[in-house]
């Protein structure tokens, strides 16, 4: 609808005349405060003002309509005599979109009418793309909202895998480090019993980030399970009695067969895996391309252990062997993930077996999940709180003796 407004009934027939031949709807104000009322109640998307006009002169009315709250864009063409084309630019800035000078010719008025239509016709059009974004990313961010809540859901689940920060078995014990750097991680952490004297521990880092990687602990937690040993790759039943603990060679191969057996996982993953014997402090160790294990003895000594070896799910009928670490009362063993070593500080270097070694050894006396939550606390405060880029876990071990 056009809207025309001049205090002159004679211009106003004119020109309604004119509009009604080309087939525009057209309604007549006498002056601004009329035309702001008409506006306010019905939809208007062109409008034709004089300029000068008693009470609310044309530029007025133009920028209260400019202020009021309505849908779509609405064209507004100002009529101006000679006298006045210097004030244009005034005109622009309080939000005419076009001008046409008085006496109106025919032709001009058509022409300018046009080019209102081709705006409002793209302006139109552009508030159409505009809607169908905003529904899209209305779409999206609610398919967003339930894939985080799922996340949040799973990173529970994930946590429950491991319930506790530390477990103890007499006097000694086994601590337990786990920070996703996402919602969900791809690291596992764990240690299991099957009678007295008799422990396993193991860390384990699953290749990627995120969901495939979350999804893939949950499956190796079910073949590690300590809650449920009769389903437990790592332990054997004997003579229908009692459990005992495999080899961890021999653990290795069969989680290698069972990944490889399955054509539709691609991930792989590296572990440390630990059986010990709690009566003599004797260690068997597999390391499957994890970092080497950290030992240190009772006087604060520490070495790094292991050969490396081959990721687990990679190979077919990969080589894995184990080897002995012998420990005394008062040694501990940890294993860890690169999201420890690989972790980069405030001097974008790498923090590497010899960071974390001195990380370590400036904690000191401290034990336990104390140790463990200090070492993260001390690695994050050297990246000023930049978020973690690799999952980041670990397992600690330490031997005091034979369960009474």
């Amino acid at each position: 609808m056009v809207l025309l407004v001049d205090d002159s009934r004679v211009q106003r027939r004119i020109l309604s005349a004119l509009m009604d031949r080309w087939g525009y709807q057209v309604c007549e104000a006498q002056s601004g405060e009329e035309a702001l009322g008409i506006c306010r109640e019905q939809h208007v998307d062109l409008v034709i003002s004089d300029w000068m006009m008693p009470g609310m002169t044309g530029l007025e009315f133009c920028k209260a309509f400019r202020a009021l709250n309505r849908e779509g864009y609405g064209y507004f063409i100002l009529l101006t005599s000679k006298s006045e084309i210097d004030e244009m630019v005034h005109g622009l800035q309080v939000g005419a979109d076009d001008f046409l000078t008085k006496p109106v010719a025919t032709a001009e008025l058509r022409a300018r009418l046009s080019s209102g239509e081709r705006i409002l016709k793209m302006q139109r059009e552009l508030n159409e793309k505009n809607r169908i974004i905003r529904s899209a990313l209305d779409e999206i961010q609610g398919l967003y909202d339930a894939v985080d809540r799922d996340l949040v859901q799973a990173r529970k689940i994930q946590e429950s895998l491991v319930p506790q920060e530390m477990m103890e078995f007499g006097e000694n014990r086994v601590s337990f480090l786990i920070k996703p750097c996402g919602h969900v991680g791809g690291d596992l952490v764990g240690a299991f019993s099957p009678g007295k004297n008799r422990l396993a521990f193991y860390n384990i880092d699953v290749s990627g980030h995120g969901v495939t990687s979350a999804l893939m602990t949950a499956r190796l937690a079910g073949y590690l399970s300590g809650r449920f040993l009769e389903h437990n790759v790592a332990v054997e039943r004997r003579f229908e009695k009692f459990f005992a603990l495999r080899q961890p060679q021999d653990v290795a191969r069969i989680l290698n067969e069972r990944l490889l057996s399955d054509s539709g996982v691609a991930e792989y993953f590296t572990m440390t895996f630990a059986i010990a014997d709690l009566t003599n402090g004797q260690c068997r160790v597999l390391q499957a391309g994890h970092p080497h294990p950290m030992l240190q003895r009772r006087d604060g000594t520490i070495n790094f252990v292991g050969g490396g070896g081959i990721p687990v799910g990679l190979i077919k009928d990969a080589p894995f062997e184990d080897f002995v670490v012998q420990l005394q009362p008062g040694d501990r063993l940890m294993f860890y993930s690169d999201g420890f070593t690989e972790c980069t500080g405030k001097s974008g270097q790498m923090l590497e077996e010899a960071g974390l070694q001195k990380m370590v050894q400036a904690l000191g006396e401290r034990t336990g999940p104390e140790m463990l939550n200090d070492l993260f606390w001390m690695l994050q405060s050297d990246r000023n709180g930049l978020p973690l880029e690799d999952d980041v876990s670990a397992t600690l071990f330490e031997y005091a003796g034979p369960e009474p």
